[in-house]
């Protein structure tokens, strides 16, 4: 059996072919863990919907994925969005989401078209490109922008962090997040003084719902949720249009489908690349009560972890789910979980990634595979991580 805690079980595909031995075998099994105890995974799209959708029953607050340090979690519980329950998930969410929405940002359209207009157009004159470093830069330009990040700080920020999650060594990592961490803290104070027209600005003036009132967020809120929301949106978009590219190379008929058929599949070709890339890859819950998940008994303070990426490759939720289907509709995936949990930055995401392919398909007439795919050795966020590529006008 495939151990579900070693991230080198997940450097490459082959974990796909176990997820799909226990959808059909054993979808809710008790995994143990190396270190004593162990957890239950959930792999089917119906058994994942229904603790998505029952957060007073599965808390996050006590860490939302496997080997997080518990210390770590207690430092942030209740401020961090992804791990807080109601009623602090609520009102931190609402501030934060109000930040984000189309009213508040309405030039993010046109702004994310011109940086990917800016990254596309160097890496097709360049001609060979590893297209992850391509697809790495735009989340962290776009979410940079947005929160009002000098332009000459953009890749510094994006590097650092990338470095936090995927440096040598855990000293490695734990300094970059330091550093991270410094930069928001020192960005938050500014903004305090002189708001502009920015992201961090916005919640730094608001006020979230707290006993007795209203109060503003603090500045630990406001830090350790602009780590979230800059982690979150590097990750997902990175590996969705890294991985979009990789699916096409494997299947040139969606290639030539999207190039042939304009704007008007797009739509549910966004939907596709989000569920067959899921770069989400589980999520972990904790039972605050006995419960049952598909008639398995589930005892209070039990871990529950949640496989996206087997429930969105479940034959039950998508008919030939291992086909890679442009026009696939309906297409309800877990790639940004569920419930009150779903990604905050998901229309974001979405918009990315649309308009990526739009601008793709409009300067690149064919893709070459000139490596071998590497993927990116890890049980939480996984895609691929180094593709390199020759793009043909």
């Amino acid at each position: 059996m495939l151990d579900l805690t070693d991230d080198l079980s997940f450097a490459d595909t082959g974990f796909l072919t176990h997820l799909a031995w226990l959808r059909e075998n054993d979808p809710v099994h008790w995994h143990p863990h190396p270190d004593g105890g162990g957890f239950w995974a959930v792999t089917r799209y119906d058994d994942a919907l229904s603790v998505y959708h029952a957060s007073e029953v599965f808390s996050s607050r006590f860490g939302m994925r496997i080997g997080t340090n518990p210390d770590a979690v207690a430092a942030v519980t209740q401020r961090m969005l992804i791990v807080s329950d109601a009623p602090d998930h609520t009102q931190l969410k609402k501030v934060l989401s109000k930040a984000f929405a189309p009213s508040e940002i309405p030039h993010a359209e046109a702004l994310t078209r011109g940086i990917v207009h800016t990254l596309l157009d160097e890496a097709v004159a360049a001609g060979e490109v590893d297209l992850v470093e391509v697809a790495r830069r735009l989340p962290t330009r776009v979410v940079c922008a947005l929160m009002g990040v000098p332009r000459e700080e953009w890749d510094w920020l994006g590097g650092t962090m990338n470095a936090a999650f995927e440096g040598e060594d855990e000293e490695a990592r734990l300094c970059a997040h330091a550093e991270i961490f410094l930069y928001f803290t020192e960005l938050v104070s500014e903004r305090r003084a002189n708001p502009g027209d920015d992201f961090v600005s916005r919640i730094a003036h608001d006020q979230r719902s707290a006993p007795g009132g209203k109060r503003p967020l603090t500045d630990e809120e406001i830090v350790v949720n602009c780590n979230g929301v800059l982690a979150g949106g590097n990750e997902t978009t990175r590996y969705s249009a890294a991985g979009a590219v990789l699916a096409f190379l494997e299947h040139p008929d969606q290639w030539t489908r999207l190039r042939q058929s304009g704007p008007a599949l797009l739509p549910s070709a966004v939907e596709e690349v989000m569920r067959w890339t899921t770069p989400g890859v589980h999520v972990l819950r904790t039972a605050m009560a006995a419960t049952r998940i598909g008639g398995t008994d589930i005892g209070e303070g039990d871990r529950v972890t949640v496989w996206n990426v087997s429930a969105n490759r479940d034959e039950k939720a998508f008919p030939d789910a291992d086909r890679f289907d442009l026009g696939r509709t309906p297409n309800r995936h877990l790639a940004f979980g569920g419930g009150r949990h779903q990604c905050l930055g998901t229309r974001l995401a979405r918009m990315e990634v649309s308009i990526f392919l739009e601008e793709l398909v409009a300067r690149v007439g064919a893709i070459e595979l000139i490596g071998e795919p590497k993927f990116t050795a890890s049980n939480f966020t996984w895609g691929v991580r180094e593709l390199p590529v020759r793009l043909i006008r």
